[in-house]
């Protein structure tokens, strides 16, 4: 159902607390909307809602932005923590496509807990007309497992998402357009409820290195940060072309020298940071864009990556240059309207808030926003589907396209305990 489109004004108090510990066993059983987004341990984790809006069509960001700012300007605020996430944030996640049911969500939590350079907080939020008081934290057991009763395809089966690929690649053969990602979508069902937290509990513990997030029922754990800006900086992690690992150390050092000279990965890498710098450098007086990429080595596969930096010009929020980044080469293709076409066409299902963008702002436009990819959408307590993606260029391979979506499925598969495909 619909969230609601306005809210009184609310009252903020971040307290600097100890040390809590473990952050995602934080989570009360049955928390109403556990939001999370953490890395190494630090960022933070929530639950209630404080306020909320959800949004549809090709304004989804800007209706979300100006709701924001509505938000923050009735807000009081006292904080005694200056660190990222703490005071008044929203997360958020919104569709890959303007036409999706899915639309957009900005939520602010009742309850946040953060962890960030040793200093540990927690933020209350309310309508009461005083500062609301700290509630008592305590970590609970550890969820249950899932029982996992069926995996099964989603949009296309196997053989119908690799013909699919093949179609891509003629397009792209015949000069059409220069590349586009295919996401295929895969459907677990439980015979018990899902436990978001059990999730969480997993992918932090084995994706340190990602951002483990949960937002509105979206979970999972992205190596890609679309963007990050704080005090008039802004950054963007790029990945695209990617390689299984094979758990051999030495094998693996071997493939990623193949990796990183191979010329359809490189190709597929290329088009992804042209078109992030190209988004950015509107709103930058300068920018450092490497001309080369590096390897980045995560447990279940290694990827091309590239840092893209630059210095702000104006005052613009985080989530408005998310919005002016998505989407990127990396989710959808080059030229971007040609490969959002074919993506409509080939893939025959709707990725909702899959690879859409997905993170959190302050008060000032700060920010985090992640592409939410390695994800699941949580549809009922029962049934979650997963989703993955693959670059495309004329240098690809259908089966080898397939069994690179299934390497990018291991972590939420590994997750819900139903193991790799």
């Amino acid at each position: 159902m619909p969230l609601p489109q306005s809210h009184p004004a609310l009252v903020v108090r971040s307290r600097r607390i100890p040390d809590p510990g473990d952050l995602v066993s934080l989570i009360p059983a049955g928390a109403e909307a556990p939001v999370s987004w953490l890395r190494d341990g630090d960022g933070f984790v929530g639950w209630g809602t404080a306020a909320a809006i959800q949004t549809h069509g090709t304004a989804r960001f800007a209706d979300a932005e100006q709701w924001w700012r509505s938000i923050v300007r009735d807000a009081v605020v006292r904080t005694e923590v200056d660190l990222p996430g703490s005071g008044l944030i929203a997360v958020g996640s919104f569709a890959f496509a303007a036409a999706s049911a899915a639309g957009g969500v900005l939520h602010v939590p009742e309850v946040v807990v953060g962890r960030r350079n040793d200093v540990a907080w927690i933020t209350t939020i309310s309508t009461a007309a005083e500062l609301p008081g700290a509630p008592r934290l305590q970590a609970g057991r550890c969820p249950a497992a899932p029982d996992v009763s069926a995996v099964g395809s989603g949009a296309l089966t196997d053989a119908e998402w690799t013909a699919a690929v093949g179609s891509a690649v003629d397009r792209i053969q015949s000069g059409a357009l220069d590349k586009v990602v295919m996401a295929r979508d895969v459907v677990v069902r439980s015979a018990s409820e899902i436990d978001p937290r059990y999730l969480l509990r997993n992918l932090s513990d084995s994706y340190p290195n990602t951002w483990t997030y949960s937002v509105d029922g979206l979970i999972g754990a992205t190596p890609e940060m679309l963007l990050r800006r704080q005090k008039g900086l802004v950054t963007s992690r790029v990945l695209a072309g990617t390689i299984r690992r094979t758990g051999d150390d030495e094998h693996d050092l071997a493939l990623a020298a193949s990796l990183a000279r191979s010329s359809k990965d490189l190709e597929e890498h290329e088009y992804a940071v042209r078109s992030v710098a190209d988004a950015l450098s509107p709103h930058c007086s300068s920018m450092n864009v490497p001309e080369s990429p590096f390897v980045l080595h995560l447990p279940n596969v290694m990827h091309l990556a590239t840092d893209v930096a630059g210095v702000l010009h104006e005052d613009v929020s985080s989530l408005t240059l998310a919005a002016s980044l998505h989407p990127s080469a990396a989710v959808c293709g080059t030229p971007t309207l040609a490969a959002r076409d074919l993506i409509a066409e080939l893939e025959r299902m709707d990725r909702g808030r899959y690879a859409g963008p997905v993170g959190w702002l302050d008060a000032a436009g700060d920010g985090e926003w992640g592409i939410a990819l390695r994800c699941g959408a949580l549809e009922t307590p029962h049934r979650i589907r997963l989703f993955a993606g693959c670059g495309i260029v004329a240098g690809s391979q259908p089966e080898s396209e397939l069994r690179e979506s299934d390497a990018k499925l291991v972590p939420m598969r590994q997750a819900l305990g139903c193991g790799a495909s």
